[in-house]
């Protein structure tokens, strides 16, 4: 468990407990970036996978932004950076909308003066989730799994029986809660493996932390837009300053097209149009080089 007598939070206003949503301040003046990054000191038995839950944050986001950091034996007194920081993805801000790249999912509350946002476990590499529009057309409390027969053929090939129906239970990787998408076979769910969260593990489906998902589920109405998008680049604006929030691409993506910046560099000018704004080219180097995955101000 972690210490709270250890941490040592720059900004109480964004600071979760476990089980409680990361909900956050839209910019009131129209702006793309919400919430902070605050610094904690661990304490010798933490791991940044159990500091990540806790701040309501995934793996891999929490390495990228402490690339010095041991993951599994940070050690006693260790700064740590909580990127509970983001850049809003691009697109209409209603309904649900998941971003792939940043495996990080965003509820905008109706009333637009909040969004929610959750870390989120998606496809592996051949079981990627696809992107497009889509609806919430069910929800379900204690789900029933039946595995297609590609997951059963998957299991046969490494000498495991996979049942033809799982019900709920402690083995059931749909976990206590299922929304289930318009785009056939895909759903928004628990799971009984919390670790896999913030990194890409499942069979093409959406997971989530088991008390986001529980908290989620009751708040999302039938028919809710889902907008699932696939943007490693964000660009925004924050109190006249622009910044820039850069993530490692999909796998498939660096497999095509290597290590191409020029989405970003549209991104920035789709952002900035014609205006006369100075860029400071050694910040914007280092974010798409380093990919924290952290909002960077660009603009001098």
């Amino acid at each position: 468990m972690i210490n709270l007598r250890h941490f040592i939070p720059l900004c109480f206003a964004f600071l979760p407990t476990l089980g409680q949503s990361l909900t956050l301040l839209l910019p009131p003046d129209g702006g793309d970036v919400v919430g902070e990054t605050h610094m904690i000191t661990t304490k010798a038995s933490d791991t940044l996978s159990d500091i990540a839950r806790f701040y309501d944050l995934g793996y891999l986001e929490i390495t990228a932004a402490n690339p010095q950091v041991n993951a599994w034996l940070p050690g006693d007194g260790t700064p740590v950076s909580i990127p509970t920081h983001f850049i809003l993805p691009p697109g209409p801000r209603e309904g649900i909308v998941i971003n792939l790249a940043e495996l990080r999912l965003y509820y905008y509350l109706p009333g637009g003066k909040e969004v929610i946002t959750h870390p989120l476990g998606i496809g592996r590499e051949g079981w990627s989730t696809p992107t497009g529009l889509s609806t919430v057309r069910k929800k379900l409390k204690h789900p029933t799994w039946y595995p297609p027969k590609s997951i059963i053929k998957e299991y046969a090939a490494r000498g495991e029986v996979l049942p033809k129906v799982v019900p709920h239970g402690p083995d059931n990787p749909l976990g206590d809660y299922a929304i289930y998408l318009t785009v056939p076979g895909y759903l928004l769910h628990g799971t009984d493996k919390p670790y896999g969260v913030g990194m890409r593990v499942s069979h093409g489906c959406i997971r989530l932390y088991p008390e986001d998902i529980e908290q989620l589920f009751p708040q999302v109405k039938m028919g809710t837009k889902v907008r699932i998008i696939n943007q490693p680049f964000k660009v925004g604006w924050s109190e006249g300053g622009l910044y820039v929030e850069v993530h490692e691409p999909l796998q498939e993506q660096r497999d095509s097209e290597g290590d191409n910046l020029t989405p970003l560099m549209r991104a920035i000018v789709a952002e900035t149009g014609e205006s006369s704004l100075k860029l400071g080219w050694k910040r914007l180097r280092e974010a798409a080089s380093q990919k924290r995955g952290v909002p960077v101000r660009v603009s001098e």
